[in-house]
């Protein structure tokens, strides 16, 4: 028993890693946010020409959805993630350092490829590993540290004179300790996240082409293409709305980002007790009815402060949950890849439906951004009874 315990990987290890991998996406994705009226500044853009760098996300993270499950294959899911985040944290330096638009707009698409990458794969090791797989809501929840670091490293460093470049040097400075970490799990031989999975090529190709032809993966992934996509534009343009369309003080308006992302991060922290207290599917019901109730406040109610945290709050629930559900639903050789796609078009959702609210505010304005959130609210609502349904 003792040597059968020497050689069981500790499980330690690979939770550190996935969860630090999604804090370092939730930095990268979040702090954009905040430097956004910057950037408009440097390159003298419009609301809907900056959607730009939307849009060229959008390539990377298709790519992504048809090759993870693939890639990890073949290489091991380690040698995946280190592909991303060397890609990840380049996309982040050329950030920081472009003189020309048309340059940062392509390296979108390799920051696309790094986030797809990693969330696919970590989802997948994570709901897959018997021991772990009860960590989802903390993996997420850690996700949520990074999006409220993100914007709060962001907001300070403006204050204290830096400009958006040399935050964007801070965060890659961030981003690029997970290279560290998972060359030190390659040397390391952590078998958990090295192993390469013997089943062929032609293998993963049917089981992607299969998982496609199934109802419950492509509504699962349209779900959260229009659940990421919500979370994304507020994200995005919250501070902007905030604090060029309603005056809010700078300082205030950076601020309630990171509390937007503090009440997504606390939600995905408890949501272990909802899911044992009301199952998942109850669970993302009452979080779209709160998420509701929050996006009618904050384009109704534009002084207060409350409704961002509690937009937050409600969308905690619905990502994490829905993954969690994916191994329940569909045959356990489909679990990869359509995990892969439920991620990788939630990662298209990011880009595409904020590149929408910002052309439409471009022609309408920035205070129409809030009320375009609650259709998206009951799209997911309906998907989601469709989903309960079948």
């Amino acid at each position: 028993m003792g040597e059968y315990q020497r050689t069981l990987p500790p499980q330690w290890i690979g939770v550190a890693i996935a969860f630090y991998a999604f804090i370092a996406i939730g930095i990268a994705e979040a702090g954009l946010g905040v430097m956004l009226p910057s950037i408009l500044s440097t390159y003298n853009l419009t609301p809907a020409t900056v959607t730009l760098l939307f849009i060229s996300q959008i390539s990377g993270y298709i790519l992504a959805a048809l090759t993870s499950s693939i890639v990890s294959s073949r290489l091991g899911l380690a040698r995946m993630l280190l592909i991303a985040a060397v890609a990840l944290t380049m996309a982040l330096l050329i950030y920081a350092t472009s003189p020309d638009w048309l340059l940062m707009v392509a390296a979108g698409t390799v920051l696309g490829l790094g986030i797809g990458l990693i969330d696919a794969g970590i989802n997948t090791y994570i709901v897959q590993d018997s021991r772990s797989a009860n960590l989802i809501g903390l993996l997420h929840g850690f996700y949520g540290i990074g999006a409220l670091t993100g914007p709060g490293i962001a907001t300070t460093l403006l204050a204290v004179g830096l400009n958006w470049r040399q935050i964007y040097w801070v965060l890659a400075g961030i981003v690029s300790l997970l290279i560290v970490s998972v060359l030190g799990v390659i040397i390391y031989n952590y078998t958990p996240m090295t192993v390469r999975v013997e089943a062929s090529h032609t293998t993963e190709l049917k089981n992607l082409g299969r998982s496609l032809q199934t109802p419950v993966v492509l509504l699962t992934g349209l779900l959260l293409l229009v659940y990421v996509g919500t979370e994304a534009s507020i994200g995005n343009w919250a501070y902007t709305v905030q604090s060029v369309a309603r005056d809010t003080p700078t300082l205030i308006a950076g601020y309630s980002i990171s509390a937007y992302w503090l009440g997504l991060t606390v939600g995905r922290f408890i949501l272990g007790y909802f899911l044992q207290r009301l199952g998942a599917v109850r669970t993302i019901s009452m979080s779209l009815t709160l998420l509701i109730i929050g996006l009618l406040a904050w384009w109704q109610l534009p002084n207060q402060l409350i409704s961002l945290p509690l937009i937050g709050f409600a969308l905690a629930a619905i990502f994490p949950a829905t993954i969690w559900l994916i191994p329940q639903r569909l045959p356990e050789t489909l679990v990869p890849a359509g995990v892969s796609f439920a991620t990788s078009a939630a990662s298209v959702g990011a880009a595409a439906i904020p590149t929408g609210a910002g052309w439409i505010a471009s022609w309408a304005g920035l205070e129409i951004i809030p009320m375009l959130m609650l259709p998206l609210a009951f799209v997911m609502v309906g998907i989601h009874w469709w989903l309960t349904r079948g």
